[in-house]
Formats: C-alpha cells, structure tokens, sequence
C-alpha cells in the first residue's frame, strides 16, 4: 500500500472493476424489491413507535400541568424531567441494543424492543403518581434508543446496493411521522387515550416482524449458510442468484475474525469509523450538517434575535429616537416573526434533507462485522447523551450567553460539520457493506 493510499481524504471515491460491476449489475438486475420493501415497512415501525415516544410529551404535558389530581400533576420541573428522561432511557438502550444485538440478532432484538414500547405505555396509562409516569418515559426511552440502533442496521444489512440509501432514510421519515401523529392525535384525545394510541405501532411492529426474516449478512457471521441463502431469496425475488451474493459475503468475510478483542482497536477498520461514526452523532445532536443548516441559523440569529433584542431591551437608544423623533418613534418596526418561522422552516428542511438520516444510515455501513454492534451502541450512547445535555441546558445557555450568543454557537458547529464531513466522511453511495468496510481497512481495489 503506497503513501498515497494512506492519507488520501476519505471522500474520493474507489472504483470496482469492470468485471465487477458488470456481473454486480446483472445481479441486480434480475433482483425484485417486493417483499424487501415489506421486510423495510416492518422494521421502520420501530421509529415510527419511537417518533410516537418523541411526539407523546408535548399534547401530554400542558394536561398534566392542569390535571386536578394532585398525584399526578406536574410542577414546571417534573414537566422538564417528564420530557427529557427518555433520552437517559435511550442512552441506557443503545448500550442494550448494541449487546443483544449480536447475541440474539437483528429481527429477535426488534421484536424484543417492542416488549418496553408497550409496557412502558401501559405503565403511563395506568399511572397514579408521578415516579409511574416516568417509569413509563424511561422505557420507551429505551425501547427507542435499542430500536435507533437496531432498525438502520437490520435495513442495511438487508437491503442492496440501489436501494439501501433510498431505505434507510425511511428510519427519519417515519420518526416525523411517528411525532406528527402524536401531535395530530393529540388534538382529539386525552393523555391516556393518546398512550394507548401511541402503543399500536410497537404492537404491529411485533406481529409483522414474526413473518420477516434475520439479515443474510447475521446468519453468515453464524454460519448458517442455509438459512442466509433462504433469507436472500425471500428478500431478492426467485430470479436473482442467491449463490452468488452469499458467496461475495462470505468471501468479505473470509479473514475476519468475528469476536472483538482490544487488540483489534489497532486496525483502522475498526478506529476509523468508529472515531466517524462517533463524532457524526455527537454533531447530530448539537446542530445540523449542511450549509442550508448554516445560513438558515445565522439569519434566524442574525436578523430575528439581535433587531428583537435591539427594539425590546436597548432603552436608551428607545430614548433618544423617542426624543428625536416624537410619536413616530413610538411605532413598531416591522414585526420580524415571519423571519423567525421562515428560518425555521429552512433549519428543519436542512435537518431532514442531511443530518437528520444520514449519521443513522452512516451508522449502519461502516462498522465491520465484529464490532457492528459494539460500534453502533457507542455512537447511540453518544447521541441520547448529547440529546439530553442539550434537552435539559438549552435554557440555561441562553441565559448564560443569550439568545444571540446560543444561536451563534449553534451556527458555528453547523459550519464545523460541513469541513468534518468534506474531509472524513466517506461516500457509501452505490457501494456494497464489503466494498464500504475494505475503504476504511484500506484494502480496496485500485
């Protein structure tokens, strides 16, 4: 291996053969997506659930506030813990899931994460005090957080090449959906009509999963060959060559060891995407990745929060143009709420179109199968942690730094990813787990 393939940037992209990609494609093309799509529709409940936990707080908690039952209302403080205790019960689930992950596997650890869905909103339906209702918070929480790192790798490790992005940006679609339902459902129902609502999705999820099948790539690192070659014939249709894909697995699997030892945290397959992956989920939660991202903060910040704070607080420049000026001064300057919404918009279009999905798709293609569970429960870990530091210090920082200041910090970690990414983030557009994982040990094809 020369220098060159040594400390090249990560985004250039290694082509295969053409011999390669010529039999590759008439794999692939003889592949029908029918029954994967259904495999991928019964996995993305698993978010959908978990957009439902996300969603379930904000309908919720204004009722519990106002409830005339003292045992169960909440003060300001208990409302804060009420929302933001699912993100340590998600932490505590990737830990969980990156463990029965490889023990029991990727369709039993879905069906598995269910169990907390719809016992914690049983708990919360039945709540008579407090401490029930965050029991109920904490294992959803953690049924979310095995079911953030389960679902992006059972897609990925399902799904081939020309669709397996496309699938798994489903996992963020219908984590919105999941939140807009519980918003929409809200509307209509009372808090504990809406926790029976919100544990149907988990329950279809259980049921569905019983009739889809473990990932080829799992029984393979089982040596169950058999069941990995019935697996891939369910999943590409009765025309394509399940042969030949089981066979191109096993052959990336070849010299690879499938128990994780710390000596194998000298290879750069496994340091590599590890450090990526990690550091892509702790910039999820602290802000987005695209310019879109950027500009959309910095004109919310610039425009909305400074002309704002500037009319509202600055009473001596109120002052002197009311001195100046007479009544003139006394209208309003034009009211800036438009901007605040608009930049708003564009902030949340920016998060869908990048950061949103593509840490969790990311997630799930570049860990080598030996450490695929270990590394994805360390960069889950990451991600609920951050999402509570931030849920629970979000109003601290402003008033620590202000608006203005907390926004600019935001912006600046929105610029910050757009270099992190550039430079570190490989393109896994079109490429097989084999091809993804041989990048990052260097062994490509050149």
């Amino acid at each position: 291996m020369d220098h060159y393939e040594e400390t090249r940037p990560l985004l250039v992209n290694d082509e295969q053969t053409e011999e390669d990609r010529s039999e590759q494609d008439s794999y692939l093309d003889k592949v029908k997506n029918g029954k994967l799509y259904m495999a991928t529709f019964a996995a993305v409940l698993g978010p959908l659930s978990f957009g439902f936990v996300l969603g379930y707080s904000s309908p919720a908690i204004p009722e519990l506030c106002r409830i005339q039952d003292p045992r169960l209302q909440l003060s300001t403080d208990e409302a804060s813990w009420f929302g933001s205790v699912v993100t340590i019960g998600a932490a505590l689930g990737g830990l969980l899931g990156g463990w029965i992950v490889e023990k029991i596997g990727r369709k039993l650890s879905l069906m598995f994460c269910a169990i907390p869905f719809i016992f914690g909103f049983t708990i919360i339906i039945a709540a008579q005090n407090h401490w029930m209702l965050y029991v109920g918070r904490v294992l959803t929480g953690l049924a979310s957080g095995v079911t953030s790192l389960v679902v992006p790798l059972y897609i990925s490790e399902m799904a081939h090449e020309r669709v397996r992005g496309t699938l798994g940006s489903c996992v963020q679609l219908m984590v919105v959906i999941g939140i807009m339902g519980a918003y929409i459902a809200g509307l209509f129902l009372d808090w504990r009509w809406l926790a029976i609502t919100s544990s149907i999705p988990p329950a279809l999820m259980l049921v569905f999963m019983c009739f889809m099948p473990e990932t080829p790539r799992f029984l393979l690192s089982q040596g169950k060959r058999r069941e990995a070659e019935e697996a891939l014939r369910f999943l590409r249709g009765p025309d394509a060559p399940a042969e030949w894909e089981c066979a191109r697995i096993e052959e990336a699997y070849k010299n690879e060891e499938q128990s994780f030892s710390l000596a194998d945290l000298k290879d750069p397959g496994v340091y590599k995407p590890l450090g990526v992956g990690i550091m892509m989920m702790l910039l999820q939660q602290f802000t987005g990745i695209n310019a879109i991202m950027f500009y959309a903060e910095t004109i919310f910040e610039q425009a909305h929060f400074k002309l704002t704070v500037m009319k509202h607080n600055n009473s001596s420049l109120t002052s002197l143009l009311t001195d100046a000026q007479g009544p003139l001064a006394e209208q309003p300057p034009t009211d800036l709420a438009w901007l605040a919404v608009g930049s708003m918009g564009l902030f949340i279009t920016g998060f869908a179109l990048g950061w949103g999905p593509t840490p969790w798709l990311v997630m799930s293609e570049i860990f080598p199968t030996r450490v695929r569970g270990l590394g994805s429960a360390l960069c889950v870990l990451t991600n609920w942690t951050c999402a509570f530091i931030v849920t629970k210090t979000f109003h601290n920082l402003m008033d620590a730094i202000t608006s203005a200041g907390t926004f600019w910090m935001f912006s600046g970690l929105c610029a910050l990813n757009v270099i992190f990414t550039a430079v570190f983030v490989p393109e896994t557009k079109g490429k097989t787990l084999e091809e993804i994982q041989a990048r990052f040990k260097g062994t490509h094809r050149r």
